[in-house]
């Protein structure tokens, strides 16, 4: 129970100190995020908690494809806003075009041979 709450509190703060840099300067705290961090800090609690190196690669390579569908909205989110789109309307749009893109990676990708 220990290991879980510390798991959550890490992630916890990486999130908050993400999100505080970027109140100050959003290029930062856009930056921080896009580091891998919380992937890395994925791949390590994996093979801490699995050993399982084929585990921590599928991971690792699902991550990659499923990162890809998830690009498009922090190009469209901010043109939304630039446009006047209210921000929850815009967020939403973001969202439903982000499960679009995932459900769409998710048929595709066994049609091209990649499973995950």
């Amino acid at each position: 129970m220990a290991y879980l709450l510390v798991k959550a509190v890490l992630s916890g703060i990486l999130v908050t100190v993400i999100s505080e840099v970027a109140r100050r300067n959003p290029g930062v705290g856009g930056f921080i995020a896009s580091l891998p961090l919380v992937s890395i800090l994925a791949v390590i609690w994996l093979w801490r908690d699995t050993g399982d190196i084929e585990r921590v690669a599928r991971h690792s390579e699902g991550t990659f494809w499923f990162v890809l569908p998830s690009l498009p909205m922090f190009l469209v989110l901010p043109m939304l806003l630039r446009h006047g789109t209210p921000f929850w309307i815009a967020l939403a749009g973001c969202i439903v075009l982000t499960t679009v893109l995932y459900a769409l990676t998710a048929w595709t990708l066994p049609k091209l041979g990649i499973t995950l």
